[in-house]
């Protein structure tokens, strides 16, 4: 194996554990919110990891997406739709409809059409999201490849475009869907969760540019100060947000879009300097692969599993600069769910059928002589 390739095979390891890190992340801030019944504005913790908790997972994603070497043909986009369509929508609405039943039995209809109007779904959004995002950028590489001269110009309009459409959401004087006008939060955006793809479409493009141009992001990290900057952007722009408030209105956004981006690029980067401790020969990095490697099954299976704990968000909210405690109990008790997702997982995978339909994953096909 040539340098090259075990380069290739380290990177995807430690893109596969840092997946798994934002799993945790993901299933932590839930177990916080819905669990231990905490309030954003007077946790110590939730208001930062939520910065760039999502941010970072539809960066991984849209990192992921690139191929370079796909044939884009029309019969090749039908497929790959087709595709990310089952595996994405129909395990959605099975989970979807489970917990509805499962955690509201007594009013399972009224919470179903309440949370169909809702853009988060009652949790989930994010599976229906991406298949949106990929959809969406589906069509735009089908299209980008009907031109024969290839650049880096239609992706970074796609971007762009991106950012400017999220930053709308924060101009309720100017824009009805946007925050601060709750009253007008209906309608189509919302019952289809569309929104939400206005407010994290910029970070799919952000992985997938990253990953086009990765021998010049690499040359760009390489360079000396670059991590220092990030960092101190990342702490200025985090610090402002949410303590020093110096930013008002819709320009408090400002900062809020710089923080997400310095904090996901600071992960990305360190899980990047670091992979050669995220490999499958460490046990850190034999753990964040496994939950990484299912994050499907573990987002879909999450929500059944928190536990009610009031009493501890009580004393969180209580005790507001406690950040040390306040992550590790969330995080203590994520893991606990996760294993058990896990567990269902893997009885659930017993069976072709559901493996397939419920997770995304076919059964192998062995050749026997």
């Amino acid at each position: 194996m040539n340098d090259m390739t075990t380069q290739a095979q380290h990177r995807l390891e430690w893109i596969d554990a840092m997946r798994g890190f934002t799993m945790i992340l993901v299933v932590a801030y839930h177990v916080a919110l819905q669990g231990f019944c905490q309030t954003p504005r007077l946790s110590a913790s939730m208001p930062f990891w939520v910065l760039f908790r999502m941010p970072l997972f539809f960066f991984i994603s849209g990192f992921l997406a690139y191929r370079r070497n796909a044939q884009w043909s029309f019969s090749c986009l039908m497929r790959m739709t087709g595709k990310k369509v089952r595996v994405q929508l129909v395990p959605t609405v099975v989970f979807f409809l489970a917990a509805m039943l499962l955690l509201h039995p007594s009013d399972f209809p009224g919470n179903v059409v309440e949370q169909i109007h809702s853009p988060t779904k009652g949790g989930y959004w994010f599976t229906l999201v991406l298949l949106y995002m990929f959809i969406i950028y589906y069509l735009f590489t089908f299209i980008e490849h009907r031109f024969s001269r290839r650049s880096f110009v239609p992706v970074c309009i796609l971007w762009l475009l991106s950012i400017g459409i999220y930053e709308t959401a924060y101009m309720p004087s100017v824009f009805w869907y946007a925050f601060g006008n709750k009253a007008t939060q209906k309608g189509l955006l919302f019952d289809t969760s569309l929104f939400q793809v206005m407010l994290f479409f910029q970070f799919f493009i952000y992985g997938n540019i990253v990953r086009r141009y990765w021998h010049r992001f690499e040359k760009l990290c390489s360079r000396p100060g670059f991590y220092l900057l990030i960092l101190g952007v990342a702490f200025f722009s985090s610090v402002e947000f949410l303590g020093l408030h110096w930013l008002k209105h819709e320009w408090a956004n400002l900062s809020r879009t710089i923080a997400m981006y310095a904090l996901l690029t600071l992960v990305f980067l360190s899980f990047r300097y670091y992979q050669a401790h995220f490999t499958k020969q460490t046990r850190t990095g034999r753990v964040l692969q496994y939950i990484g490697t299912r994050t499907l099954d573990i987002y879909l299976l999450h929500f059944l599993f928190i536990p009610y704990l009031p009493e501890v968000g009580k004393y969180f909210n209580g005790h507001q600069h406690n950040f040390l405690a306040d992550t590790t109990a969330s995080v203590a008790v994520g893991f606990v769910v996760i294993a058990f997702c896990l567990l269902t997982s893997n009885i659930l995978r017993i069976s072709p059928f559901l493996k397939k339909y419920l997770f995304g994953r076919e059964e192998r096909k062995t050749i026997t002589n």
